[in-house]
């Protein structure tokens, strides 16, 4: 179900998570800079405030009642915004090159180190892996409550989590590019399934919303 933005508030987000069993939040343009107290940098791209509203919304949500989250590059920025964190508006000031977006859609990879003893270690069952990756942006102070699990050789964060939900993830690379990292996709689905049976939901498929620019 994709969740294309949309004006927003509380009530909006909560009838819209009603309908849902877990959510990913995706890739995509560079958050508001505003929104963590910086002026934006000359790469930072033009902000795009219905989308921003909408997804910190329904992550907030999310939270709140428990709901199994995946958020992917942007998706992972976007959580640790909304928990009170910051970012690195553009990475190759702080490591000296363009090395983790090549740029024109091509994909770079990367080694990462992922703590074993996290929900990302146990799904990709190793704590060294490389990943595809294609962000100009970087989380760099961590909010209050979330867990850095991975980690590139670069010492550039690459995931974080929530432990006080069931499954709250973040990932700034790209699963959704190669097969390995499919186990990330199919452990929201099993956190999806076990959310709606607590919920005591009578439906008997999962579904999941995905937000989209």
């Amino acid at each position: 179900m994709l969740l294309p933005p949309q004006p927003v508030d509380d009530a909006i987000a909560a009838r819209v998570l009603d309908g849902l069993d877990g959510l990913i939040v995706t890739g995509g343009r560079d958050i508001d800079p505003t929104r963590y107290g910086q002026q934006p940098h000359p790469q930072t791209d033009r902000p795009g405030a219905d989308r921003d509203d909408w997804e910190i919304a329904l992550l907030e949500g999310a939270i709140a009642r428990e709901l199994p989250f995946l958020g992917i590059c942007r998706g992972a920025q976007v959580l640790n915004v909304a928990l009170g964190g910051t970012l690195h508006q553009h990475l190759p000031d702080v490591i000296g090159d363009s090395r983790y977006q090549l740029g024109d859609g091509n994909f770079a990879r990367v080694g990462v180190m992922v703590d074993e003893d996290s929900k990302v270690g146990r799904m990709i069952a190793g704590d060294d892996i490389t990943v595809e990756v294609y962000h100009h942006q970087s989380i760099d102070l961590v909010a209050p409550g979330l867990r850095v699990t991975a980690r590139s050789q670069d010492d550039v964060i690459e995931a974080v989590e929530l432990d006080s939900v069931p499954f709250g993830v973040g990932v700034q690379w790209h699963p959704e590019q190669t097969p390995e990292d499919l186990r990330l996709f199919a452990g929201l689905v099993e956190a999806a399934v076990e959310y709606r049976k607590l919920s005591g939901s009578s439906v008997s498929r999962p579904h999941e919303g995905v937000t989209h620019g």
